[in-house]
């Protein structure tokens, strides 16, 4: 009689807690539009969620410390004109983030550390480029200040969002609507899913097509694909009976995937978060009530199923915390933040370990805030590898936040025609509007100060 042999794994344990109701975010009106993307983004300073609002799309960015009930009058970012659909931070500066709508329009924010004291309506950079509305963002993981965005339009366009500019226009590839778009470990190359049923590889710079493959499910719904280790590639899809599937594949062989496995049978798309310093990959189902985890490997069959953590509540979005974000002395492997109807809950994946020491085995170097190159330089070919930190000590900023400035009046909006840029440097006009603004600065505070003296005098006479 043969005895099964459990394969050795110190992932096997892992398992996923919620935090208490007092470390969750009460009170928010998660958007509700029908729309694939996570309505969650998260770094180590802030939490942003997109709301509803009326006449106009609007989305809350939180200080990670600011839990519990959430007052309804708190400011938010409410700058486009039609609902919001993806929103991303930028990873080489926490308060920069970017928010894609349903405007058709791409919008660059700058959040002040502390969180919004006012309303935020003026976009550092508006990116018009899109003729249909705007559903997926994604920052360069290396570059300094590219950023990819992908409309309904079926285009992908990456931008130098310092010149305010469409460098690259992708717009003959997909025949049909953009499901998934995302960068490789160094971001030398792109992966798209599309309504066409085509998973395909792209040169950023050119607009080429590198490798392609038909059908990566057989089901007519949306295809998740995202890169993990070695540059293999991990789908998510249905099969012709509306079952789950997940499946992993191989770009220099895309005749057969290395494996497909079935998961269920329930209706939701799966997004997948790849942590390539545990090569785990997490599954959040939109409409699900679980989390699902897989370890991929070398060794067949490549994707093993580890666990899963399950609630009572579906999730509306999943927001994914970069790994410099989380607490290492409690074995904190990822950090989820969970939306539901009316809050967002994090949920803790957490490594079974009695020693409070730190693990070098489960903290390999991971990717830092630096970025490697600069937008102009990777535009002309230039490729850089992550610049990666140790969390030994637990983050810290040993550099200041990577300055975003823009090259050009502030606030203007820009045209992604490369004929039509506007000037960098700032125009006569707006240096003298300036100089206007400060002279009534000046005079208000003068009679400020006038207003006062006059009050201690009357103060003086009365003791």
């Amino acid at each position: 009689m043969s005895r099964k042999v459990v394969r050795t794994s110190k992932f096997r344990h892992v398992f996923g807690q919620a935090l208490k109701a007092d470390q969750c975010y009460d009170d928010i009106r998660i958007s509700q539009m029908t729309w694939d993307s996570n309505f969650c983004s998260v770094n180590p300073k802030f939490v942003a969620m997109i709301v509803d609002a009326s006449g106009g799309g609007a989305f809350i960015v939180l200080p990670l410390s600011k839990t519990g009930r959430i007052d309804m009058s708190l400011p938010t970012v409410c700058g486009h004109t039609g609902p919001v659909l993806d929103i991303e931070f930028c990873p080489h500066n926490d308060n920069i983030i970017a928010s894609g709508s349903e405007d058709c329009s791409v919008m660059i924010w700058e959040i002040p550390d502390g969180g919004l004291i006012s309303p935020l309506k003026d976009p550092v950079v508006k990116l018009d480029g899109h003729s249909k509305r705007v559903g997926i963002l994604s920052w360069h993981p290396t570059a300094h200040n590219v950023l990819m965005s992908a409309g309904c339009d079926n285009v992908v366009i990456l931008w130098n969002v310092v010149h305010g500019e469409a460098v690259v226009r992708i717009d003959s590839v997909h025949t049909d609507l953009i499901y998934s778009a995302c960068w490789n470990r160094n971001g030398s190359q792109i992966l798209t899913s599309c309504k066409d049923k085509k998973l395909r590889v792209l040169d950023p710079r050119k607009g080429s097509v590198i490798c392609e493959k038909d059908k990566p499910h057989e089901g007519s719904r949306p295809v998740r694909a995202v890169f993990v280790s070695d540059g293999k590639i991990l789908t998510t899809g249905f099969s012709r009976m509306s079952e789950r599937q997940v499946a992993l594949w191989d770009p220099k062989n895309f005749g057969e995937p290395l494996t497909l496995q079935e998961l269920d049978t329930s209706s939701g798309v799966l997004l997948p978060f790849f942590d390539p310093d545990t090569g785990i990959v997490y599954l959040c189902g939109k409409g699900d009530s679980s989390i699902r985890y897989f370890e991929v490997t070398d060794e067949a069959p490549y994707v093993h199923y580890l666990s899963m953590y399950s609630s009572k509540e579906s999730q509306k979005g999943m927001g994914y915390m970069p790994k410099r974000g989380l607490e290492v002395n409690k074995c904190e492997i990822a950090r989820f933040y969970k939306l539901h109807e009316r809050k967002c809950e994090p949920i803790v994946m957490t490594v079974p370990r009695k020693s409070d020491l730190f693990q070098e085995d489960l903290y390999p170097d991971t990717i830092g805030p630096e970025p490697s190159v600069e937008a102009d330089d990777w535009f002309s070919g230039k490729n850089g590898a992550p610049i990666l930190i140790s969390l030994k000590d637990g983050f810290v900023a040993t550099t200041k936040n990577k300055e975003f400035k823009v090259i050009k009046s502030l606030m203007a909006t820009t045209s992604s025609s490369l004929s039509n840029r506007q000037s960098d440097s700032v125009t006569l006009q707006a240096l003298q509007n300036e100089v206007k603004e400060l002279r009534e600065m000046v005079e208000q505070l003068t009679q400020r100060v006038s207003e006062l003296e006059s009050k201690i005098q009357a103060s003086n006479i009365l003791t």
